[in-house]
C-alpha cells in the first residue's frame, strides 16, 4: 500500500515539474517575444514552413471534412424534413469546432513534428551550446519564430479550411443531394453571426500558441541520441493533439 502511494507521489512530483517547467519556458518566450530585436528572416520562414506548406494538407482535408458533414447532416436532418438547415449546420460546425481542431491536427501532424524533430537536432549536435557561446539567446533566434509565426498562420489557415469546407458541402448538397443552391447559403447568413466567427477565431489563435509552445519546449529539452529525438517528436505530436481537444472543450464551454 506504501508502495503504491509512493508510486502516486513520485509520477505527481514528476508530472507537476513537467508542467512547471513548461510554464516557465512559455513566459520566457513570451518575454523575449517583446524584446527587441525581432528575427525577422527567421519568423518569415517559419511563415512559409507553416502556413504555404501546410496549405494543401489544409486544403484536402476541409474540402472533404465539408463534403462528409454535407453527407451525414442531410441524412440526421431528413428525418426531421428539415434539410433546408443543411447550410447553417456546415457552416456552424465547421467555424465554430471543425475548422480550428482538424486544421490545428493536421498542422501539427505535418509542421509541428518538424519543428520539435529540427530544435531536437540543433539540441543534440550542439548548435543551441554553440548559439550560447556566440551571445545569441537560443530562445529567441529558435522558439519565438516558431511561436509567432503558429500565430500569424494558424488563424489564416482555419479561414481557408472553412472557406473550402463550406464549399465542399456546397457540391455535395447542390450537385449531389439537390439541394437548393439558394436555400444552401441563404439559410447559412441567417443562422451564422460574428459571435460565431469569433469563436473560431480566438481558438484557431490560441491553437497556434499551444502546438508552438508545446513541439518547440519538446524540442529544445530532447534527450541525446536519435532515441531522443523520436521520442520527443512522438510526445509532442500526442501532447499537443490531447491539449487541443481538452482546450477545445474548454473555450466552447466558456464561450457558448
Amino acid at each position: 500500500m506504501f508502495a503504491f502511494l509512493k508510486l502516486i507521489g513520485r509520477y505527481s512530483l514528476d508530472l507537476l515539474k513537467f508542467v512547471g517547467e513548461m510554464f516557465i519556458f512559455l513566459l520566457n518566450s513570451i518575454y523575449h517575444i517583446f524584446s527587441p530585436p525581432l528575427k525577422v528572416r527567421n519568423f518569415l520562414r517559419q511563415v512559409r514552413f507553416f502556413g504555404n506548406k501546410s496549405l494543401i494538407v489544409v486544403i484536402f482535408t476541409g474540402a472533404f471534412s465539408g463534403m462528409v458533414l454535407a453527407l451525414q447532416g442531410f441524412y440526421a436532418l431528413n428525418k426531421f424534413g428539415a434539410e433546408a438547415l443543411l447550410g447553417p449546420v456546415v457552416a456552424l460546425s465547421l467555424i465554430r469546432e471543425l475548422g480550428p481542431v482538424l486544421c490545428a491536427l493536421m498542422v501539427t501532424g505535418r509542421a509541428g513534428s518538424a519543428v520539435t524533430a529540427e530544435i531536437g537536432i540543433m539540441k543534440i549536435t550542439e548548435q543551441i551550446d554553440a548559439l550560447t557561446v556566440m551571445a545569441v539567446n537560443p530562445i529567441k533566434y529558435v522558439v519565438v519564430p516558431n511561436i509567432l509565426a503558429g500565430i500569424v498562420t494558424f488563424p489564416l489557415l482555419t479561414a481557408i479550411f472553412d472557406v473550402v469546407g463550406i464549399y465542399g458541402g456546397y457540391i455535395v448538397s447542390v450537385h449531389a443531394l439537390g439541394l437548393s443552391e439558394g436555400t444552401y447559403f441563404s439559410q447559412m447568413e441567417l443562422y451564422v453571426d460574428m459571435q460565431d466567427i469569433r469563436i473560431g477565431l480566438y481558438k484557431s489563435l490560441s491553437f497556434g500558441l499551444l502546438v508552438t509552445w508545446i513541439c518547440t519546449y519538446m524540442g529544445y529539452t530532447a534527450g541525446y541520441g536519435a532515441r531522443g529525438v523520436s521520442r520527443a517528436t512522438t510526445n509532442a505530436v500526442v501532447l499537443s493533439s490531447v491539449v487541443i481537444l481538452i482546450w477545445d472543450y474548454m473555450l466552447g464551454a466558456f464561450l457558448l
